[in-house]
């Protein structure tokens, strides 16, 4: 057994030493060989490694771009919704508040309305049939470059129906002007005076039905520190013989426009008006704008353009 173990021994150190010299090579060449062959296999599996992280980069960018593409489209998207709910948001808010708006109007309106009116109106001074002053307001119907023609109640100007009648004076802050007595509807308290001052701008008038009970109204005159005055009410009827409102229209108010809040006239004020033969207490009649284009006032296309019928002597 000892002569058998001793040959399977050797047996196995010479197979042990054919290995290693088939494994390593015995010369410089030999080795230099393996050498580029674990070269080669290193450098391709770098360029293999290289060109799957280039493209693992190429495909993560290309992803990140498509994102922020996207996410633009998507930013884009949401402004325009927010800013859609925005305005929705402001138009519910304003519709709820509009009756409010209706009941009441505070100083900034007022001002801004005031503003944008005031230079077409003007404060009138005359006379009555005893000699004593009659005042109230007048404003722009129509005009030219030359001449304009303002729209007032007739019970301040009645004096000067008469030949002779005194004189009629318009007032614009420090400037006064003669004014005309055109045109007269005793009826309808109204009177068209016409003064030679042109440029001037007309007051735009409100269109037909668009006034409804409870609106606001303001009248406006044309004396005042800022070049007017204005006063707020609401319309408590119309009908076909005209507008009731519970404006309160003072001596200097008479003939001035009563405006909506968009600074459009609806109707002439008037402290004689009295289509039912009597003035309710605390409530005054006003004739509708147009009702000038009955006699003062031709208006072929719906708007003043020239004078009416009844002319002044």
């Amino acid at each position: 057994m000892a002569r058998q173990g001793s040959r399977f021994s050797a047996k196995v150190d010479t197979l042990l030493s054919t290995g290693q010299e088939r494994l390593i090579p015995r010369s410089i060449l030999g080795v230099s060989l393996l050498l580029v062959a674990l070269s080669f296999g290193a450098a391709f599996s770098g360029a293999v490694l290289y060109a799957y992280y280039q493209y693992r980069l190429d495909t993560n960018e290309s992803r990140v771009q498509e994102y922020v593409a996207g996410f633009d489209t998507r930013l884009e998207t949401a402004q325009d919704i927010i800013a859609k709910e925005q305005g929705d948001a402001v138009a519910t808010v304003r519709s709820e508040l509009e009756p409010l708006q209706k009941i009441a109007a505070g100083g900034e309106t007022l001002n801004k309305l005031l503003d944008k009116v005031s230079g077409s109106i003007f404060f009138v001074s005359t006379l009555d049939n005893a000699g004593a002053p009659s005042v109230g307001s007048a404003f722009v119907a129509f005009g030219d470059n030359d001449q304009s023609f303002l729209l007032t109640s007739y019970a301040t100007i009645a004096a000067a129906t008469q030949d002779p009648g005194p004189d009629i004076t318009v007032i614009k802050g420090d400037e006064k002007i003669r004014a005309q007595l055109v045109s007269w509807d005793p009826g309808r308290d109204l009177a068209l005076l016409s003064i030679n001052k042109g440029g001037l701008t007309r007051l735009p008038w409100a269109s037909k039905n668009s006034t409804q009970i409870g609106d606001r109204l303001f009248a406006i005159s044309g004396l005042g520190a800022k070049g007017g005055s204005i006063i707020q009410g609401a319309v408590a009827d119309i009908s076909s013989v005209g507008l009731q409102h519970d404006t309160q229209i003072g001596l200097q108010f008479q003939g001035a426009p009563l405006v909506n809040s968009n600074g459009e006239v609806v109707a002439t004020s008037s402290r004689a008006y009295a289509p039912l033969g009597f003035t309710p207490e605390d409530v005054y009649f006003a004739p509708p704008v147009r009702d000038a284009c009955v006699v003062v006032l031709r208006c072929p296309e719906g708007e003043a353009s020239g004078v009416g019928s009844r002319q002044g002597g």
